[in-house]
């Protein structure tokens, strides 16, 4: 029995080292990132690691469903995020699965039963295939002898589910027609095909877009040298770099992260968003950077053929100039799919022209036609020579532009007033241009006697407008002679809306001081009323002000010409009576330091509010310096500067001491440095050189000022003598960034913490000793409504201890440093 037992034993301990070795050469082993054929990756036994560690390959669940899938996650990352799954339309409901490699190179997972449930079908073999998974992400079959990309057998990067993963490719390769196109997954817990897809569209001039079903939902615009039209929040970024590539090979977007510590993708949700998110290691969250659509006005065709929309406008669609809404009734219902039709239509032969519209996603293209190399001249004659082409663009805005895009249908889809946007040009009919072409539209059968008054009448209308500029022309003469002397020689053509010094003296009570909202620098501002009921507010120069007519001069020249919601608007102005008055649009709200710096009234402004103000500041400092026509710098922003309407937006105002730059130059120097002392910055308070930074500087203060609701230059504290930046600056290098926030916000913002912090963050970034170190406000926009990780502040300019003796309130510059020409406000 003993004999019989003994030999048992020795069985079974053979069977087990057999089965041992077996499984060794069957079960990949958990570090593995490549297996070989017939090698098995079982769920719950085993995973494939990337070399690095950044990517695992196995079966998973997905959110609150039990069903099991060979997917692709985040290894590094505590929050699980799969990015890739093979069998998201055939899942198993048991954890019997396994994963193989077959010899001839197709990737197959097989259920309880050996069933496969889901097969790569991989067309080409190779005798030693092999599987691995990459520090990318993608998961390639290749000759185990052949690493080259171009010889991959499959790989998963051709067949992305709802993520887009850096290094890979969204769009089509031209010579196979292999489509690579993104895929929503039905919901959280069901990562199944769902309802949208994000596409790069090649009919007529490539495109992005997404579509829900096969309609499309909304669209990212084509290429234009720089960005897609419609995604112009798609700008050069520390997070990533992007290229789009055109050519008879291939056709596709693709990005790639600019360091690899930093975990960035872009994915189609379920509800049809396409989002860029970044990983926050410290907060362990994946945070959100981009988001489209970002409103309804990118919604695809909301406003209808030849229909604009802008989302700052109510209601949001308007028709381009010459069309007109199809259905009145509808439109006026804030239904506007109809869009809008020619009020005139094109004849073609009678002579159509062109006009220019600028700041816009460019229209659809699916039905363009493009040629890049011909010019933008050609491209018009081209245009006009086609009696259906009904628009044309550059397809390439690089440099001075490039390329020839031309539509041959209604104008669809089309968003106006976008930052980085681009110019189109629409066929109108010779009539609604807005210089008729001569001899075509003459009446040739018209009397002679009418045609005299008509003559006559021009002539008199003429004369006296004549009259008036040269009137208006030696008053200024005058004015420039009074406060500078000389001829006042230049100032001749000078053009300046002009009200009359009878009709704002009349709106205003006679400038009596019941009318008069304030003082500031330039002089009183007052309330008046104009006989049709309008409301304005007239800033009249003071005898006694410091500023003459070249201060006069620069807001009307800088100011008339801007547009923008977070920009005061100009209305007109007077220099009859040897006065020199700026007459706005009347802010019933009055100004931002009426607010934060009043302990009743601030209590007004919860964080939200405070958020937004912030924001709208930040954009209209955008605007000017780079998104208008002129390139801007304010150089007095601060809290008295800023307007409030009646829905407490803010509007940026007196331009006085602003400076025009050329389209590349972004700042000067100065021997006259004016401003206010607390919001300069150092390099303009000491050596008189401003720039765009320094307005950044000055936005810098101000946003900490709303934060705190303490002004910067009559800060004082209790425990030390440094200005308001000093102590933001040491609350956050010891950790304590909260105290520098209002009691009332202090009170109420829990719920609004992270965002206070970044604020302040933000705020610090900005008001950094060196103008290189500075965020351009572009950044700061970004860093304002996105997640963006942000780098640490270096310390700020003017952090300096001071003495403050009782009853000085009005602490004078040497406080600060030693200037000399300068002229405060």
């Amino acid at each position: 029995m003993e004999g019989c037992s003994s030999t048992s034993v020795m069985i079974t301990l053979l069977f087990c080292i057999l089965f041992f070795f077996v499984s060794i050469n069957s079960i990949v082993a958990a570090a593995a990132d490549i297996i070989k054929a017939n090698q098995i990756v079982r769920d719950g036994r085993s995973t494939i690691v990337s070399s690095g560690g950044h990517f695992e390959l196995g079966f998973v669940s997905v959110g609150s469903s039990t069903n099991r899938y060979v997917g692709i996650w985040y290894r590094k990352i505590s929050v699980k995020t799969v990015v890739w799954i093979a069998n998201r339309e055939t899942p198993l409901n048991t954890t019997s699965g396994l994963l193989q490699l077959s010899s001839n190179g197709s990737l197959v997972i097989l259920d309880a039963s050996d069933h496969v449930v889901w097969s790569s079908n991989s067309s080409t073999s190779v005798k030693r295939p092999v599987l691995q998974l990459l520090d990318s992400g993608n998961l390639v079959v290749r000759d185990e002898t052949d690493s080259a990309p171009d010889n991959y057998l499959w790989q998963s990067f051709d067949f992305p589910g709802n993520t887009h993963l850096p290094g890979a490719k969204l769009g089509w390769n031209l010579k196979t027609g292999l489509e690579r196109y993104l895929t929503s997954w039905k919901s959280d817990d069901d990562p199944s095909s769902g309802n949208y897809t994000n596409h790069i569209d090649r009919n007529g001039f490539p495109q992005l877009l997404v579509r829900k079903g096969s309609a499309i939902d909304s669209r990212g615009g084509s290429w234009n040298g720089l960005r897609f039209s419609g995604t112009p929040n798609l700008n050069l970024n520390p997070i990533y770099t992007y290229e789009f590539v055109s050519n008879d090979k291939e056709l596709y977007y693709r990005y790639d992260a600019v360091n690899s510590s930093v975990v960035t993708m872009r994915m189609l949700t379920p509800l049809g968003y396409t989002q860029r998110l970044v990983w926050n290691e410290k907060s362990q969250i994946w945070q959100l950077y981009l988001s489209r659509p970002i409103d309804n006005c990118d919604r695809y065709r909301i406003c209808g053929a030849y229909g604009s929309c802008n989302i700052n406008n109510s209601p949001a669609c308007k028709c381009f100039i010459g069309f007109q809404p199809k259905n009145k009734i509808e439109w006026d219902a804030s239904d506007w799919s109809s869009g809008c039709a020619r009020k005139v239509q094109l004849s073609c032969v009678n002579g159509d022209g062109f006009v220019k519209h600028s700041g816009l996603k460019l229209p659809d293209t699916q039905h363009s036609w493009f040629d890049t190399n011909m010019s933008l001249d050609e491209c018009e004659r081209v245009c006009l020579k086609n009696c259906s082409c009904t628009a044309y663009a550059n397809t390439d805005i690089r440099g001075h532009g490039s390329g020839c895009l031309l539509w041959f249908n209604e104008l669809i889809d089309i968003r106006d007033e976008i930052e980085n946007g681009q110019d189109l040009y629409i066929r109108m009919a010779a009539s609604e241009l807005g210089e008729a072409k001569k001899g075509r539209s003459k009446v040739k059968f018209i009397c002679i006697p009418v045609l005299l008054t008509i003559t006559v009448m021009c002539v008199c209308l003429w004369v006296i407008k004549k009259k008036k500029k040269k009137k208006r022309a030696e008053g200024i003469t005058r004015l420039y002679t009074e406060t500078y002397g000389g001829n006042g020689k230049g100032d001749e053509d000078l053009e300046l809306p002009l009200f009359d010094f009878t009709t704002l003296a009349t709106a205003t009570n006679g400038f009596s001081k019941n009318s008069m909202l304030g003082e500031g620098g330039f002089g009183p501002v007052y309330k008046g009323m104009l006989d049709e009921g309008k409301e304005i507010a007239v800033k009249r120069l003071s005898k006694d002000s410091r500023q003459g007519l070249k201060e006069f001069k620069n807001e009307v020249s800088c100011i008339a010409q801007l547009q923008h919601r977070n920009l005061v608007k100009l209305l007109g102005c007077s220099v009859q009576e040897g006065e020199r008055m700026l007459v706005y649009e009347y802010m019933p709200n009055k100004s931002l330091d009426s607010f934060i710096f009043d302990k009743k009234k601030s209590n007004m402004l919860n964080w939200p509010m405070r958020y937004t103000i912030i924001n709208g500041i930040a954009r209209g400092l955008l605007y000017l310096h780079q998104d208008s026509r002129l390139r801007i710098i304010h150089r007095d922003l601060k809290a008295s500067n800023i307007l409030l309407d009646l829905e407490m937006n803010p509007k940026i105002s007196d331009f006085g001491t602003a400076r025009i730059c050329g389209e590349t130059e972004t700042g000067a120097n100065t021997t006259r440095v004016v401003g206010t002392y607390g919001y300069m910055s150092p390099e303009y308070a000491t050596d008189g050189v401003f720039s765009v930074k320094s307005d950044v500087y000055s936005f810098g203060v101000l946003l900490l000022e709303i934060v705190s609701g303490k002004r910067n230059k009559n800060f004082t504290h209790l425990d030390h003598n440094l200005n308001l930046l000093g102590h933001a600056w040491r609350t956050y290098t010891d950790g304590n960034v909260l105290d520098v926030l209002d009691e009332f916000i202090l009170k109420s913002c829990h719920e609004h913490e992270f965002e206070v912090f970044r604020a302040i963050q933000i705020g610090l970034l900005c008001v950094q000793q060196y103008p290189a170190d500075r965020p351009t406000m572009a950044t700061v926009v970004l860093m304002l409504t996105s997640e963006i990780p942000l780098p640490q502040p270096k310390q700020p300019g003017f952090f300096i201890e001071r003495k403050l003796h009782e009853g000085d309130s009005s602490t004078s510059s040497s406080n600060y440093c030693s200037v000399t020409a300068i002229a405060p406000r």
